[in-house]
């Protein structure tokens, strides 16, 4: 029983405790009285083999209850042990692995506790039980990894949850499946997506249905044959882009007008050209295996873990889904929700758009244009040596100093040497050529990266729009101005904003409150009408993630792309 039981505590492994797993921390006030006082107070496998704050988590659920067993009665589990023992076992309902948390050795081994079990063999697993509760808890609250190691940037570390004090809840409570589901993210989008993950996994069950057969080296448009046609459709039926009574009398190897209609469908959920045709693009993405698709599912859960409850409404840009998301309230309903597209960064390293948290804080009419240090390097500065009127033809300009009011140097040999060695800079002025439209918004960070409009409208016709150096171009600026500036002592509408915007000087407004900015990185989204939307993982950070979670890849189109 013994050597069982430390088993589990090694499969157990090292997930990180968060950093909010000291509060309630036991303090060192001196032997442990109880039944488990014992496991406590001396080394032993069971605490020496626990990392980081895991050991104290463990002393400080047992401080609580006087060092007293937690999960048993009379030698027997209570039903509070089986319970939350049945939710570990569940754990992938949750994108989580059960095996993380020793699921299917503690319920083999519950089975074995009776009466007859000694008070090691009752402690050693009352211990276990409550190591592995703790990990879950702390797991569904705030992630498995710190989100800092995956990129995302936060201003501080959340600390807002008990986690002791949830676990000794949870051996005490009456509904151990409530208890747990109010540590869970409260986003109402974070539950659209775990209840989607159930059905991927149905789906998933059934991997042949994403083999279709080959096309061919030519897209297929209305009307041409297709042998795999009723394959086609009943994948599409399978994903709920194609209604089955549509599908009662379709019998052809053809692309039929049906069929078009659910594969435009299918492509606007995916994030790519709606256009019907059966072209590599969606064949791709329509012959990715479900596996990958649950993966994905259970990435983004992950990441919706890491956000610290919203305060105030937020704007939120998806970069895989090259959208933005403007809240009216804190609750995640479509109804309150601005929505438009957006251009981020290019998939280039070093012109990607970060993963960080900010606040807005102002609004520019006419702004400048400061070019960036390595767009001087690189693009302006070749340029400049190698077309003597280029200034001139893209309204840019060469100036000493940081502010707006900084002094023109005019174009010779030498302020290009000094443009070289950062003495200078260069600007584009004011225009509706400006490379930042007629608008910024800024939420002043190290990465100097804000949003703005466009001249260049055409861009938002791409169904994927990493074109910037890594700032966010708004398709929508008006609005997004008008939902920012509606708070500002002096009232701004429509009318106002865009006369601010074709006035003849520059402006800057300062909100009078910030307005929180998550820049995030989901390729997986749950919808309120049902549907489920997948992006392309377009820097790569779903196969960071997975590799810091250890997690095996799964093998398909998705994977590679």
């Amino acid at each position: 029983m013994i050597r069982l039981l430390c088993f589990i505590l090694v499969l157990l492994g090292s997930t990180r405790i968060s950093d909010a797993a000291t509060i309630g921390a036991a303090s060192d006030k001196g032997p442990f009285t109880g039944a488990v006082s014992g496991q406590l107070r001396h080394p032993s496998p069971l605490l020496s083999a626990l990392e980081g704050d895991e050991a104290g988590m463990v002393r400080a659920v047992y401080d609580r209850a006087n060092s007293t067993f937690l999960w048993s009665s009379q030698g027997r589990p209570t039903q509070q042990a089986s319970a939350v023992i049945g939710i570990l076992a569940a754990a992938d309902t949750f994108g989580l692995e059960p095996e993380d948390y020793a699921a299917g050795l503690l319920s083999a081994t519950v089975s074995q506790l009776n009466s007859a079990s000694s008070q090691t063999q009752t402690s050693q697993f009352d211990i276990l039980l409550t190591r592995a509760a703790l990990r879950f808890i702390s797991n569904v609250h705030y992630g498995r990894i710190d989100p800092r190691s995956a990129g995302f940037e936060l201003a501080e570390s959340r600390n807002d949850l008990d986690v002791a004090a949830m676990v000794a809840a949870l051996a005490s409570g009456v509904n151990a499946a409530e208890q747990v589901a109010t540590a869970e993210p409260h986003f109402y989008h974070y539950a659209l997506l775990k209840a989607a993950l159930h059905f991927y996994r149905l789906l998933a069950a059934s991997p042949g249905i994403t083999n279709l057969a080959a096309g061919g080296n030519r897209a297929i448009h209305l009307g041409d044959p297709y042998v795999g046609a009723q394959g086609l459709r009943e994948l599409l039926i399978a994903e709920r882009d194609l209604a089955s009574t549509d599908n009662a009398t379709a019998t052809g190897q053809a692309l039929d007008a049906t069929l078009v209609g659910a594969l435009r469908h299918f492509q606007q959920r995916h994030g790519l050209t709606s256009d019907g045709t059966l072209g590599p693009t969606t064949f791709a993405a329509l012959t990715t295996p479900m596996a990958q698709r649950v993966r994905q599912i259970e990435l983004t859960l992950e990441r919706w873990r890491w956000l610290p409850a919203f305060m105030a409404p937020p704007i939120i840009v998806n970069i895989p889904e090259f959208r933005l998301f403007a809240f009216n309230t804190t609750a995640d309903r479509v109804a309150s929700i601005l929505q438009m597209a957006v251009i981020v960064g290019q998939t280039n390293p070093s012109k990607r758009t970060p993963i960080f948290v900010g606040n807005l804080k102002y609004v520019v009419f006419r702004p400048y244009w400061d070019v960036p240090r390595s767009i001087t390097l690189h693009e302006i500065l070749p340029a400049l040596r190698a077309h003597p009127d280029y200034l001139q033809r893209n309204n840019f300009e060469i100036v000493r100093g940081e502010g707006d009011d900084s002094p023109i140097v005019k174009p010779t040999p030498e302020a290009f040497t000094a443009l070289a060695a950062g003495q200078l800079r260069v600007r584009q002025r004011p225009g509706d050529d400006n490379a930042l439209g007629l608008i910024k918004f800024l939420f002043p960070n190290s990465h100097n990266v804000y949003m703005h409009s466009t001249p260049a409208r055409q861009l938002f016709l791409a169904s994927k729009r990493a074109f910037s150096h890594g700032c966010i171009r708004v398709s929508d600026p008006v609005a997004l101005a008008n939902y920012v500036l509606q708070k500002t002592p002096t009232p701004w509408d429509e009318s106002r904003i865009v006369a601010a915007m074709h006035d003849d000087k520059s402006l800057r407004v300062e909100l009078s409150e910030s307005i929180p900015v998550l820049i995030l990185y989901g390729t997986a989204m749950a919808t309120e009408d049902g549907q489920v939307q997948f992006f392309d993982d377009i820097y790569g950070h779903d196969r960071k993630l997975e590799a810091l979670l250890s997690l095996r890849p799964v093998n398909g189109p998705a994977a590679s792309r």
